[in-house]
């Protein structure tokens, strides 16, 4: 098994660390190690963009039909001025 040392931990950390193992019923080094294993373990599943993240959390709520009026001018280059 291999050891590791963690340097320059905030303390903070640390104290949500020792709660969250109390909280749990572990020794505070369990829990770090059950955290590590997770955390390497876990799979690297497709990332989905924004958009894809967004449609898939909102699906349940149904869409929204837009009625979109047809263009009656054709598109303009933009006018920056000098």
């Amino acid at each position: 098994m291999a050891a590791l040392s963690i340097r320059d931990l905030d303390d903070s950390v640390k104290e949500k660390l020792r709660l969250r193992a109390a909280r749990n019923g572990r020794s505070m080094e369990a829990e770090i190690r059950l955290i590590l294993t997770a955390a390497a373990t876990e799979e690297d599943g497709p990332r989905t963009d924004l958009f894809g993240a967004l449609t898939d959390r909102f699906a349940q709520l149904g869409g929204v039909d837009l009625d979109i009026p047809a263009r009656t001018a054709p598109p303009r280059a933009a006018d920056f001025g000098e």
